[in-house]
């Protein structure tokens, strides 16, 4: 019988430098179970809403996370609305759901510069990241920041787009999609990529579903979940359909990031299309007095904010469950019965953001 030794792994670790650590149980080369251990960083979010009034506090938070920002920003004021019973202009749904869209697409081209980088695939890095730059441009041009935008608000946005922008923006796009398609055909049909991802890391449907797996890593696995087929934002005007693959592992993970950014060129090129006329901003008065579960689908999945008022400025109670949250459990399934060497990829195929998940 072979003798079990436990590695640490994180929260300083050159392919996971985020406040997760991870004690792994091996047995020679094989991990047999990985327990984790979060929260080194508490934001204090549930402390905050006693300092900042409900409108206000949608800056704090669009910065649980600093990749999908706009979308935790977005979640918020949904929330706000859907208590306040206010109607929201068809032009911000569709701001919205065009900006969310942008956030989804940076955030998976920042994942896949980074997961090719721990396989020592350099030029796909760098080749991501130029790509994602001309995304994040877009978003500067039209909210005025790159990463944080601080566009959304209670009742709309605060920002419109010219139909010049718009058009400019689907032109764009067209031309990144071209290259994309290059860029993604080096990846997912790269022999090496193929060897070292296909049949690593499986989690199957069941499991997905027991233990709550959200995103694309219930996605992988066959599981037909996607928060923007709730119809949120612009999305009951949208024609969109889920991508999902079956087998399960790290490689299907990967696929399905890698379609899902040619998803939302579509869902862009819908709402530019679509795009009605009208105002992106009503006014508004009084309080929320009640509570809601706002859920909107992230980059990692879906996310909730629980959201209680009582009718004066200062919202009584704040909680968020992040996607990186609910996939944790789904992951240490994962690990179990992979070897040591294959754990920073299987990690990294849920494409983790724990700063997130420390609320």
């Amino acid at each position: 019988m072979s003798k079990q030794i436990i590695i640490p792994f994180g929260p300083q670790h050159p392919v996971l430098p985020e406040p997760i650590h991870l004690d792994l149980v091996l047995e020679d080369e094989k991990v047999v179970d990985a327990i984790p251990t979060i929260g080194y960083v508490h934001r204090g979010l549930e402390k905050l809403v006693e300092k900042r009034e409900f409108p206000e506090y949608v800056f704090i938070a669009e910065r649980i996370c600093g990749i999908c920002s706009f979308i935790h920003s977005q979640a918020y004021v949904q929330g706000i609305e859907q208590i306040m019973g206010l109607e929201v202009p068809e032009r911000a749904q569709f701001l919205r759901t065009i900006w969310g869209e942008y956030s989804r697409m940076h955030s998976h081209l920042l994942w896949l510069g980074l997961f090719a980088d721990s396989m020592g695939f350099e030029s796909v890095f760098m080749n991501a990241w130029r790509l994602r730059e001309h995304l994040l441009d877009d978003m500067e041009a039209t909210t005025g920041g790159r990463v944080i935008q601080g566009v959304c608000k209670v009742g709309g946005v605060r920002k419109d787009i010219s139909p010049e922008k718009l058009d400019e923006m689907l032109k764009g796009l067209r031309t990144l999609e071209h290259e994309l398609r290059d860029l993604l055909n080096v990846f997912l049909y790269d022999s090496s990529i193929k060897y070292r991802l296909k049949g690593l890391g499986k989690l199957s449907s069941e499991d997905a579903y027991y233990l709550g797996a959200v995103g694309p890593t219930a996605r992988g696995s066959g599981i037909d979940i996607d928060m923007r087929s709730t119809g949120y934002g612009a999305f009951d005007r949208i024609n969109f359909k889920p991508v999902v693959e079956h087998d399960g592992d790290c490689y299907a993970r990967c696929a399905v990031r890698a379609k899902e950014l040619f998803t939302s060129i579509d869902i862009i090129d819908q709402c530019i299309r679509k795009m009605p006329d009208g105002p992106v901003d009503m006014k508004f008065t009084g309080a929320p007095d009640g509570e809601y579960f706002s859920r909107a689908e992230q980059p990692r999945g879906e996310v909730v904010h629980y959201i209680k008022g009582n009718g004066k400025r200062n919202i009584l109670r704040h909680r968020v469950r992040t996607p990186t949250f609910t996939n944790i459990p789904p992951l240490v399934t994962l690990l179990k019965g992979v070897e040591l060497a294959d754990v920073p990829v299987v990690v990294l195929t849920i494409d983790p953001c724990i700063g997130c998940s420390e609320r």
